[in-house]
């Protein structure tokens, strides 16, 4: 089944629609439950538990906290009214079928994450009525100097089985800062520790200087961020960082490249639509080596029509 299939799954990535019709197994990934923690966005520590709605329980968590550096969540980043003008302009345009029962709209450059090859394509901005929040993001501190180079509106619906498989976004285009938008449910990441060292390109990280450090601070050392690859025989917990509707999500430094962040279908109850930002790495922004090719890509970002 490697062929696209009519829900648009193919290869191993399945959905409700093609389990049923081709009789196709689901693909399960081991999770302990019993090792997992839930991050807080009030007091910024994971504790532990499994259900993500234990955030709302602070202060009053359960058990022994862990540090989890690297997450900055905003809760109510949009209002109500802000989130209803965002949804009537994103269902006002055509949706493309994506791969495991998600749907998605994207505004950006075309890129091959295998030869490392960027191109134009047909990106010429991105929606205007979607404007207001990348404007939004000027009032974020963590989000200095973050200039938008992708915008991808992606639907999960319970109805299709929709989720995402554990994965780390290609580290040779997409700069440090991973950017969500939640609207109209509530969801949650589920990030797992990555033994997978060879993939998403992360020989590139150690290229570059780092945007921030640990504590979301603008790096000025200009060090790099060194991945710290899987220790064999070593024991890493699951952690669970809630996305509550219209609320703001910033991964950056080590969750953005040790570990690889999944959506279980067991977590979509509601339909849910993300937007997702992602700025260039140091290579194609100003100074960089390939600054020529990002420049015009950098330019057509600045257009909202």
């Amino acid at each position: 089944m490697d062929k696209p299939r009519p829900c648009g799954c193919k290869g191993c990535r399945t959905c409700l629609i093609c389990e049923k019709d081709y009789g196709l197994g689901v693909k399960n990934f081991p999770l302990r439950k019993d090792q997992s923690y839930v991050y807080c966005p009030h007091c910024n520590k994971a504790w532990p538990g499994w259900d993500f709605n234990d955030y709302k329980n602070h202060p009053y968590h359960d058990g022994e906290s862990i540090d989890y550096p690297g997450v900055y969540i905003q809760l109510d980043f949009l209002t109500t009214h802000e989130e209803e003008e965002l949804m009537t302009g994103i269902d006002g345009l055509p949706w493309d079928l994506s791969q495991s029962g998600r749907r998605k709209q994207n505004f950006g450059p075309k890129c091959n994450f295998k030869k490392n090859k960027l191109k134009e394509g047909s990106f010429n901005g991105f929606p205007k009525f979607s404007k207001f929040v990348q404007e939004k993001f000027k009032s974020v501190d963590i989000l200095k100097d973050f200039y938008c180079v992708e915008q991808c509106s992606l639907e999960y619906d319970p109805k299709r089985g929709a989720s995402i498989d554990p994965h780390i976004d290609d580290c040779w285009i997409w700069g440090e800062r991973i950017v969500t938008v939640n609207l109209l449910s509530d969801s949650v990441l589920t990030m797992t520790y990555n033994k997978k060292s060879d993939y998403y390109n992360l020989d590139h990280v150690g290229s570059y200087p780092a945007v921030l450090d640990d504590k979301g601070a603008l790096n000025c050392s200009g060090d790099s961020y060194r991945v710290k690859f899987y220790e064999e025989g070593k024991l890493y917990p699951i952690v669970r960082i809630p996305m509550p509707n219209r609320s703001l999500l910033v991964l950056y430094n080590s969750p953005r490249y040790d570990w690889e962040h999944q959506i279980l279908r067991e977590d979509i109850t509601e339909r849910r639509v993300c937007l997702a930002y992602r700025e260039f790495t140091p290579v194609y922004l100003p100074g960089g080596k390939k600054q020529e090719e990002g420049e015009k890509i950098l330019s057509k970002g600045q257009n909202f029509c």
